[in-house]
């Protein structure tokens, strides 16, 4: 691409590239004397007559790099014109005004110009008209071009009503934006997209109570120098659940040319489910971290079976068919949950030597049950990825959801609750608190989960006088 000549590197386009018949026949030389002003002289010889140009070495090199990188995207046709910066339109404009004559310029310059830089002829005469006019061949475009930017203050999110903030396409009409603009928002941080879904609402009568559980959850010997959580190795967590044969609303991923889905049903509230009433403990675990207990205890279907009244295709009639029970009452309309000192129930808890008893936790408070607070998300998640059209097939896949859990994932949800409790001190027993985040997963990688976590003994001190001049 280059060659030697006068111990000067020249590329070869600028002496091999023009397309003009006035230079076809031109031939560079370069004059080996540089004058005290570290300029050169170049000589463009043709047939007819002799050129002598003389520019400085900051241009030549300019000119050199320039047109090597021609060179190179050469034989690559474009139907695109090729935009001139800066650097390369003032390097145009120094070659047109040495190459000047009395304010004319040498004929063939100019198409030899346009073919070097791949551009048209009017681009190079509109090069020299600026320079005559105004000695710059720069553009403005770097000043003041395009379209210009809507300033707009995101800070107004704020006084829009959270009723038009649901979208994007209602946020951006209230904001007077387009959806483009406002999806940039969010790409850079500025606007982050929240889901938020309604919580129990709880009276004081609530809040206090769920303080003393949660104090009722720590290590009494604790309290006073290190409080700390209970380790929960003996605590059984009970809860119900309805679980549904099929959602109402879900998506799917269909072939472009796959038909589109058409279910149908009566009403909604025709979709059969069942209830079911889990059990699961804290899961235990060597020294080597390897499983000796799973803490899961079972999950049982609230169901019965009952005789078929009429024959059809399914069955003939006599046959036990496996119904939901829709509602639990007792008798006289007595409450459903157990009392803590039921006598029934103290009676059998004490059969075999256990020593067994009943807790009932706060009343609107999910998130104080391991069960509701991720453990009925996840069996139902895995549950609903199995096709179920039954009452017994349900059934069949809520058991095998609750068996295929992992046992770590369902340790994990015991220190989330334990986290939990934490948040709902600091907030004197309200609910208004995000899921905490431990890291769980990096614990994990560095050694494993610790049992329980440790808690503030200022905070332990500062939710204790509070309960007692509630109490006065």
């Amino acid at each position: 691409m280059w060659r030697k000549k006068n111990e000067l590197f020249v590329p070869r386009w600028f002496e091999g590239n023009a397309t003009s018949h006035r230079f076809e026949s031109t031939s560079l030389s370069i004059d080996g004397d540089e004058d005290h002003d570290n300029h050169v002289f170049l000589q463009l010889e043709d047939e007819d007559d002799n050129l002598d140009t003389e520019f400085s070495m900051d241009e030549i090199h300019a000119i050199t790099s320039i047109g090597d990188a021609v060179v190179e995207q050469e034989g690559e046709p474009t139907t695109k014109r090729a935009w001139l910066n800066n650097e390369q339109r003032t390097v145009i404009g120094q070659m047109l005004l040495h190459s000047s004559r009395g304010g004319k310029l040498e004929p063939g310059i100019v198409k030899w110009m346009a073919s070097l830089y791949s551009v048209s002829i009017h681009v190079i005469y509109r090069i020299w008209n600026r320079v005559k006019e105004t000695g710059d061949a720069c553009h403005k475009r770097t000043q003041n071009c395009g379209r210009k930017r809507v300033q707009v203050d995101i800070a107004t999110v704020r006084e829009v009503p959270l009723s038009k903030r649901q979208t994007i396409r209602s946020l951006a009409h209230a904001l007077n934006i387009s959806t483009t603009a406002l999806i940039k928002f969010i790409k850079e941080g500025e606007l982050r997209r929240h889901s938020n879904t309604l919580k129990p609402l709880l009276k004081e009568g609530n809040m206090i109570c769920r303080l003393r559980f949660c104090l009722s959850m720590l290590e009494e010997s604790s309290i006073y120098d290190d409080p700390r959580f209970k380790s929960m190795y003996n605590v059984v967590h009970i809860d119900e659940k309805w679980f549904q044969v099929t959602q109402e609303c879900t998506n799917f991923y269909l072939h472009k040319n796959e038909d589109q889905l058409h279910r149908t049903c009566k009403n909604k509230n025709y979709i059969e489910k069942v209830m079911f009433l889990a059990a699961v403990a804290r899961p235990r675990f060597d020294e080597a971290g390897n499983q000796i207990f799973s803490g899961k205890i079972g999950v049982f279907p609230l169901v019965t079976k009952v005789p078929a009244r009429r024959t059809s295709v399914n069955r003939v009639t006599g046959t036990l068919e496996m119904k939901p029970i829709t509602s639990v009452t007792k008798e006289d309309n007595a409450p459903c949950h157990v009392a803590v000192d039921d006598e029934e129930f103290c009676r059998a808890a004490l059969e075999g030597g256990f020593d067994i008893r009943l807790t009932c936790q706060p009343p609107n408070s999910p998130n104080l049950n391991v069960l509701d607070l991720g453990y009925f998300r996840a069996i139902q998640s895995l549950q609903q990825k199995e096709a179920t059209r039954s009452i017994d097939e349900l059934i069949e896949v809520v058991g095998r959801s609750f068996d295929a859990f992992p046992t770590k994932k369902l340790n994990k949800i015991f220190l989330t609750l334990q986290a939990c409790m934490i948040e709902v001190m600091k907030l004197k027993g309200s609910n208004d608190y995000g899921m905490p985040h431990l890291g769980k997963d990096v614990m994990l990688n560095h050694g494993g989960l610790p049992i329980t976590l440790q808690c503030d003994r200022a905070l332990v001190h500062e939710v204790q006088e509070y309960l007692q001049n509630l109490a006065t």
